[in-house]
């Protein structure tokens, strides 16, 4: 396995920290602490070129938010600077590395592999098979023990001084375990984590159609009781050598539909999973009822048209517009909505 050294040099220079607060900003320009960050921009960046290089860098308090959608959880959130800065400039430098080792069924925060594409992949599975196992792991980010992500990391990199940086982020929110959810490093050192399931499904158990999206996968096969024998292969792994355990871990067939990613999928059609029509029928009511056309909820239809696009939806948005209708809502903006979706 190759291992890669020498790569300090690339992370520290200019170009990578220009590069970072480019992608740190995109779509954020609005926002005061962004605005006194751009004016001055070089300014703070060589200062922070200098710190991480003097070895004086620290990742900033945590501000701890709770939210309740999709389930509840805790979003851990840190400044723009320097942090976000930070973390994009490791990801310049990591993220190409570890793109070559992440399997082709592994979708999320992958680019060019969303949430979409793992729709249609889900789909070719469906198609060619009776069964399906569907896995979940129970708090996954909160589970994610430290030191044996390290000791994964260590496998592939090689940097002493980048290793540092990542032991700093890995170990800033305190205790043994917890990625803390909201930094874009977490995001690729969970899948990096994962990526060890991955590797242990198609190279082990030599499963061809398996998918995995974040913390949720799936293995689909024709035969039921074979799919119950790698279920429980898979639990033992997990909880060995990831220190992980399931949520979820249910045998059913291809034909009841499989609730996934936003979707319920069978093998001729997609429709919107309950929770996701339910989420965004309420969102489109309130933006009708209040007459909203703000930059806000016109992001929030495009979001809404995103997910209807890709699923059985003719019903669904005829039956929105009708309730709309019936609630009083001006023609205009009845026509209004029905066009956004």
């Amino acid at each position: 396995m190759k291992r890669y050294k020498n790569l300090w040099d690339a992370f520290i220079s200019a170009e990578n920290f220009d590069l970072a607060a480019r992608r740190a900003v995109r779509g954020k320009k609005s926002k005061a602490a962004i605005n006194k960050f751009l004016a001055n921009r070089d300014e703070y960046l060589l200062k922070l070129r200098q710190c991480i290089a003097s070895g004086n860098f620290k990742t900033s308090p945590y501000r701890v938010v709770k939210i309740f959608e999709p389930k509840e959880r805790y979003i851990y959130v840190l400044p723009l600077y320097p942090d976000h800065i930070v973390h994009h400039a490791l990801i310049n430098i990591l993220g190409p590395i570890w793109l070559k080792m992440f399997y082709r069924d592994s979708y999320a925060c992958i680019p060019g592999r969303g949430l979409h594409a793992a729709s249609r992949r889900v789909m070719e599975f469906m198609r060619r098979n009776k069964f399906v196992l569907q896995c979940d792991i129970r708090k996954f980010y909160p589970s994610i023990e430290h030191a044996r992500l390290m000791q994964i990391i260590r496998h592939k990199i090689a940097d002493g001084k980048i290793l540092d940086m990542l032991h700093e982020i890995v170990w800033s929110v305190g205790g043994e375990r917890n990625l803390p959810i909201g930094n874009l490093t977490s995001q690729w050192l969970g899948n990096v984590y994962l990526n060890e399931l991955d590797k242990f499904v198609k190279q082990c158990l030599r499963w061809p159609d398996y998918i995995r999206y974040c913390d949720d996968f799936c293995l689909f096969g024709n035969n039921a009781r074979q799919l119950c024998v790698a279920c429980v292969i898979i639990r033992y792994f997990l909880w060995n050598k990831l220190g992980l355990t399931f949520s979820k871990a249910v045998v059913r067939s291809t034909g009841q539909g499989l609730d996934y990613i936003g979707y319920r999928h069978f093998p001729d059609f997609v429709l919107l999973r309950r929770r996701t029509a339910q989420r965004i029928r309420r969102r489109i009511i309130n933006i009708a009822t209040y007459d909203d056309w703000s930059e806000h909820s016109r992001g929030q239809l495009a979001s809404a048209r995103g997910w209807l696009q890709w699923a059985c939806s003719h019903n669904y948005k005829n039956n929105l517009v009708a309730d709309i209708r019936r609630r009083g809502v001006t023609s205009p903006m009845v026509h209004r909505i029905a066009t956004a979706i």
